[in-house]
């Protein structure tokens, strides 16, 4: 749709904001293909975190390229912070997602969570062009705050909730935490392996309290 932000654009956007280093990525079918129970929100309804996993899926949609943001738990992370670092947006977020299902159902004639690919992403241009009613303070301002939410909860560092299995490190062939960096790890052709641990792996970072904060 016009003006919707593509996933390359979703990466070069994450990667401006200092994530990206110029290396092949990793597999990424060991991420999709490890198996998981579903992960209960602690903050979200249950019919509110539908409508929020159906929107990170289609704001940075899996592809022929690797899982997206909803493989990699940016609902989860999202939720997560409600309860600390976004505890002020919890009230935005309600009404917000209602909207978002109520919009579906003006213009769709169903629940957003019902609608094909192709009908979420016109809601959701709907709400980055401005034309959605029902919002605080409009349907933009929700639009990039969710937005700003999903590329976060894609690209942070797992210990706040998302990033599950690395796959947004791996979405950008960032190959992790590093203590040093050796001379052969500098050359242009270097290909370091990505070292899958988070901040608070390492001795020297203590552990923030459980809060749901953000990086």
């Amino acid at each position: 749709m016009s003006g919707f932000l593509s996933r390359r654009e979703m990466l070069k956007r994450a990667a401006a904001a200092g994530a990206a280093t110029a290396v092949p990525r990793g597999a990424l079918s060991q991420a999709l293909s490890a198996a998981r129970a579903p992960e209960s929100f602690e903050n979200l309804t249950a019919p509110h975190s539908r409508i929020l996993n159906a929107i990170v899926a289609r704001l940075i949609p899996s592809d022929e390229n690797g899982p997206g943001a909803l493989e990699a738990g940016a609902a989860h992370y999202i939720d997560r912070a409600l309860a600390g670092a976004l505890a002020s947006s919890q009230s935005r977020y309600a009404a917000g997602l209602d909207a978002v299902d109520a919009h579906a159902r003006t213009t769709a004639g169903r629940p957003f969570v019902d609608l094909d690919v192709g009908e979420q992403d016109a809601v959701l241009g709907d709400l980055e062009q401005n034309v959605a009613d029902g919002f605080t303070p409009d349907a933009a301002a929700f639009f990039e705050m969710v937005l700003q939410h999903t590329i976060e909860g894609t690209f942070c560092d797992p210990h706040y909730g998302g990033n599950r299995d690395f796959i947004g490190w791996e979405m950008l062939a960032y190959p992790g935490l590093r203590l040093g960096v050796g001379a052969a790890q500098q050359a242009m052709d270097a290909r370091p392996e990505m070292t899958r641990i988070t901040a608070y792996d390492l001795p020297m970072f203590d552990s923030p309290d459980d809060d749901g904060g953000s990086p």
